[in-house]
């Protein structure tokens, strides 16, 4: 797993920006590296856009206190999951993000696999997901990580965040 120290791998994860009629437009393609060089980024992870505390309580969270991390030094939040770029928007527009955090498919597992972040959830039908997690990124280096427990929302959500960068 990734610790303290590292620099963010080289991967890449998708981002939809535009809507058609009825769905997003075709996501493009973000390099992780590229996109966090010379910023300050708190990134967040979490199992499945449309679940029950991704969708209540991490994001939510997240574009509450959106304002006070911007204040407390934060460029970009990102939000990341095993998912594509089409969900990832249309679960954004839905929760308010567009504009604010960016919503971030993560569809192979590409990057949650180079952090060693997967979580095999098969036995309920979601396949390799992400554990759920946040971290401060300044300039492509891990500052703080903190990884939740199986089925624990405790440390990873936007309350933690503030609390460290305070």
């Amino acid at each position: 797993m990734i610790s303290v120290g590292q620099s963010l791998p080289q991967s890449t994860l998708w981002e939809s920006l535009e809507f058609g009629e009825a769905c997003p437009l075709a996501p493009s393609p973000v390099n992780v590296v590229d996109a966090a060089a010379g910023k300050r980024i708190v990134i967040f992870g979490l199992p499945g856009p449309y679940t029950p505390t991704c969708s209540a309580k991490h994001v939510p969270g997240y574009l509450q206190r959106l304002d006070e991390l911007k204040r407390l030094g934060v460029d970009e939040v990102w939000c990341v999951s095993v998912s594509d770029g089409y969900v990832m928007a249309a679960w954004g527009r839905e929760q308010g993000t567009m504009g604010k955090i960016r919503m971030l498919g993560d569809g192979n597992a590409e990057l949650t696999r180079a952090l060693g972040l997967e979580n095999d959830s098969s036995a309920s039908g979601m396949g390799v997901r992400c554990k759920r997690f946040s971290m401060l990124v300044d300039d492509g280096v891990v500052k703080s990580l903190n990884v939740e427990q199986p089925r624990k929302f405790e440390v990873s959500d936007a309350d933690t965040m503030v609390g460290q960068l305070s």
